[in-house]
């Protein structure tokens, strides 16, 4: 969608009143091949690979919302993909290969930018795993380095790494190709080239339960009335397991609120992502100017979005460590995402054993991220059947099976 700057002038000034809408707002048809619950970023990547490189445009994405309100715009923009164990690290660096094509591709500015990753090191301990996670990565092709102390106070020049402090800095590790996109634009971009595809986007409309006949998924119960389909796919991140259990699929996760607030805007002092897990906050700088900072999980099983008094004040006494020079800062605002958390910190990508009904959940803090790379492999299952060797791995029989992909220690911050 192109505009002369004619148009763009007269839209302006004339408060955007006929402004072509993004994409269409169609009542949703009684059928469909593919019903997609869960209009967030994943489900919306989903459906436009479906069209894309499937061919199958016969789908309809269900949102209880708007697009982009949910927990695609509730979290902290980070993308990287140095994760310690192979299975992890060939996913997620999958989908930052994505990324960096994938604002070229969507024709929609994501404001992708590969400004690096550093996590911070304050014990030996913290150091040593680093080590060996750098050293995994690079054998997996993935970029990453050790900075020293030296190096580490030529990229990031405010970082306080006084030998004074209660837990001084020993070291860092980078990924120079990891950084920033923004959230909503992400959602926006996919619902756009989804649309045009074929796909129908129903918003503001709350999935209830899902059909299920003699042990196959048959379709889904909506606000807006039942809706059969060939086959359903779950992407309802902060809710799934409420819904799935309507299917008598029982998922091994746990929904927290995950803490993230701005500043008021600032001239440009950070150009680079800062990650700390044991002096626990990470903060980065966006295009507008804000301090964005992300913070722990509540430690309490919920679906409340909204800031944790205790958790921001611990946040912000954590970056205040590490830089001193944002004393007088001031928050904008604060908020919580809901992040659903499986026993190894890992996704479940795959089919239930409900016929033709497939989940796509318990992304934890590394969801936003994941996002082109998460609804290409789940494309790719669901218009095959099979999973996609890069999510093989991440089947819900796994559980069973005891074959666990622990990603404890490599999802940057303690959560």
């Amino acid at each position: 969608m192109r505009y002369s700057a004619a148009a763009l002038l007269r839209n302006a000034i004339g408060g955007q009143r006929h402004w072509r809408p993004a994409w269409r707002f169609p009542r949703p048809r009684t059928r469909y091949d593919v019903v997609i619950v869960g209009g967030g970023g994943h489900g919306l990547a989903t459906a436009y690979y479906l069209a894309k490189r499937h061919g199958i445009r016969d789908v309809a994405v269900i949102d209880k919302g708007p697009i982009g309100l949910g927990n695609t715009g509730r979290n902290t923009t980070v993308v990287r993909s140095n994760y310690l164990l192979d299975p992890s690290a060939a996913l997620y660096e999958h989908a930052l290969k994505l990324w960096e094509g994938l604002s070229q591709e969507l024709n929609f500015n994501l404001m992708f930018s590969q400004r690096g990753v550093v996590a911070l090191a304050f014990t030996r301990h913290e150091l040593t795993e680093m080590e060996r996670r750098v050293g995994a990565l690079k054998l997996n092709g993935i970029d990453s380095e050790m900075l020293t102390l030296d190096e580490l106070r030529r990229r990031v020049p405010l970082l306080n790494l006084s030998r004074e402090l209660r837990y001084p800095v020993l070291g860092a590790m980078v990924q120079p190709r990891g950084g920033n996109a923004r959230h909503d634009a992400l959602a926006w971009g996919y619902a756009r080239a989804a649309d045009a595809l074929g796909v129908d986007i129903i918003q503001s409309c709350p999935v209830s339960a899902i059909r299920v006949e003699r042990g196959r998924a048959v379709g889904v119960e909506t606000a807006q009335g039942c809706i059969e389909a060939g086959r359903v796919a779950v992407v309802a991140a902060g809710h799934v397991t409420t819904l799935m259990e309507t299917a008598g699929v029982h998922l091994p996760i746990q929904s927290y609120p995950l803490q993230a607030m701005v500043s008021e805007p600032l001239k440009p002092m950070l150009d680079t992502v800062i990650m700390s897990g044991l002096v626990h906050c990470y903060v980065s700088q966006s295009d507008k100017g804000e301090l964005v900072l992300g913070a722990a999980r509540d430690s309490y099983v919920s679906y409340a979005q909204r800031g944790s008094a205790h958790i921001n004040a611990a946040t912000i006494a954590a970056l205040l460590e590490l830089f001193p020079v944002l004393s007088r800062v001031r928050l904008l605002r604060q908020w919580a995402g809901i992040v659903d958390v499986t026993p190894d910190l890992s996704p479940i990508i795959g089919p239930t054993e409900v016929r033709e009904l497939y989940v796509n959940c318990g992304w934890g803090t590394g969801g936003f991220k994941a996002t082109p790379g998460s609804g290409w492999v789940f494309a790719h299952t669901i218009a095959t059947g099979a999973a996609h060797a890069l999510n093989a791995p991440f089947g819900l029989e796994r559980f069973a099976r005891g074959a666990l992909i622990d990603e404890s220690a490599a999802a940057g911050v303690s959560h």
